[in-house]
C-alpha cells in the first residue's frame, strides 16, 4: 500500500525510532514458523492468508490479530530473534537509536515468566550495540483494557530490571480506558522506578486523553497525539513546551484516524510548531517500516529533505538517551545535514 520511493537522503538519514513494538515487528512469515515450532494453532494456513487479513476497520480490529499474533512467543529464543530480526531491519533504515515497546501482561497472562520475555530482548539489544553501534531500550507498555493493579503488579515484577528499562508507556484500546485510571502506576514507574514515561493518546482518544495524560500522568512524551489539533489551547501549549508527540504515519492510515496520507495532519502538526518525530509503530502488520513512513509524508505532503532532517533531529532531542550517546547521534545526523537550495 505504501510504495513511495525511498530516496538516497531518507535511506542515508540517521535517525532515532521512539515508537515501535515488538510483537508488531513479527512478519507473517515468522508467525506462522513459530507457530509451527512451538506447536501453536492459528486460524490461518499459510502466511500469505495471514497477511490478507491485514485490512483494518479501526484500532480493535487490529488489537485482535495484534494478540493472536503474539501467542505463538513461547521461548526465551523467540523472544531474542524477534528482537534481533527487528533491530538488523531498523539498521538497514539507518535507525541508530531504537526505543521498543513490549506487552509483558500479554505473555505473562499466558504463563511466560518474566525473565523469559526480558533477558532475551535485552541480549538482542547488546548485540545490536556490539554489531551495529545501535543504541537503544525497552519500554515497558502497560496494556490499557486490563485494571491499574496488574498495571502495577507488572511493575513491580520488573523491579530487577530496573536499570535496564528505559521507560513506561501505555498501548491498547483508548476507549472507556482514560489516561488517569493508570495515576498510581506512573507514579510509581517515575518514582520508585526512576523511568522515564509516555503514553498512547490522542490516537483513537481524544485531544482530552493528551490534556489528561500531561496533566495528570505528568509523561514525557506522547505516542500519536494527533487529535491535539481539535483544541487551539492544547496546540499552543505543546508548541511552547516542546512536548515530543510521536507520530506514525503509516499506521493512521491503516487504522483509518484518517482515510489517506494526503488527508493527514502531521503537515498542520508541524506548521504549528510541535515537535514531531516519524515513527511505524506496528511495520509487519501495517506495511511500513521507519523509512517507508518518511517516504509516505514526503510523497503525499511535500516536506522537504530538510523538514525530514528536523524530524530525524527531533527523534535523537526526544529520546530518552544519555547525552554522550545523544551527541555521539547528533553528531552523525549533522554530517547528514542536506545543503540549502540557493535562494
Amino acid at each position: 500500500m505504501f510504495d513511495a520511493p525511498i530516496s538516497p537522503f531518507i535511506a542515508g538519514l540517521p535517525k532515532a525510532e521512539l515508537h515501535m513494538h515488538l510483537e508488531g515487528s513479527l512478519e507473517p512469515e515468522t508467525i506462522m514458523r513459530l507457530a509451527a515450532r512451538n506447536g501453536v494453532r492459528i486460524p490461518y494456513a499459510n502466511a500469505e492468508e495471514l497477511r490478507a487479513a491485514y485490512s483494518f476497520t479501526d484500532l480493535q480490529s487490529f488489537l485482535d490479530l495484534f494478540y493472536l499474533g503474539l501467542t505463538v512467543l513461547q521461548t526465551g529464543e523467540d523472544f531474542y530473534e524477534m528482537t534481533k530480526s527487528y533491530l538488523d531491519r531498523a539498521a538497514q533504515d539507518r535507525v541508530r537509536h531504537a526505543e521498543v515497546f513490549i506487552s509483558p501482561q500479554g505473555h505473562l497472562r499466558r504463563g511466560i515468566a518474566m525473565g523469559t520475555v526480558i533477558d532475551n530482548i535485552l541480549r538482542a539489544f547488546d548485540d545490536a550495540r556490539r554489531e551495529h553501534g545501535m543504541t537503544g531500550g525497552l519500554i515497558a507498555g502497560i496494556q490499557r483494557q486490563f485494571d491499574e493493579e496488574e498495571a502495577l503488579s507488572m511493575l513491580r515484577e520488573l523491579r530487577p530490571w530496573r536499570d535496564r528499562i528505559i521507560g513506561l508507556g501505555t498501548g491498547g484500546p483508548e476507549r472507556g480506558n482514560r489516561p488517569a485510571k493508570f495515576r498510581r502506576a506512573y507514579a510509581y514507574a517515575k518514582h520508585d522506578l526512576g523511568w522515564r514515561t509516555t503514553i498512547h493518546a490522542g490516537e483513537e482518544g481524544g485531544s482530552d486523553f493528551v490534556c489528561e495524560a500531561i496533566d495528570e500522568l505528568h509523561v514525557d512524551r506522547i505516542d500519536h497525539g494527533v487529535r491535539s489539533e481539535a483544541d487551539p489551547n492544547l496546540m499552543r501549549r505543546l508548541a511552547e513546551t516542546g512536548m515530543p508527540l510521536t507520530v506514525c504515519p503509516c499506521s493512521n492510515i491503516m487504522l483509518r484516524v484518517f482515510p489517506d496520507m494526503a488527508a493527514h495532519n502531521i503537515r498542520r502538526l508541524h506548521e504549528a510548531g510541535l515537535c514531531l518525530t516519524v515513527n511505524s509503530d506496528d511495520p509487519s502488520y501495517f506495511g511500513a517500516y521507519v523509512n517507508e513512513n518518511f517516504a509516505s509524508i514526503q510523497q503525499a505532503l511535500g516536506f522537504s529533505d530538510a523538514d525530514l532532517w528536523g524530524f530525524a533531529r527531533n527523534s535523537f532531542l526526544s529520546a530518552f538517551l544519555n547525552e554522550e550517546d545523544r551527541a555521539r547521534h547528533l553528531a552523525e545526523l549533522a554530517a547528514h545535514k542536506p545543503v540549502a537550495s540557493p535562494s
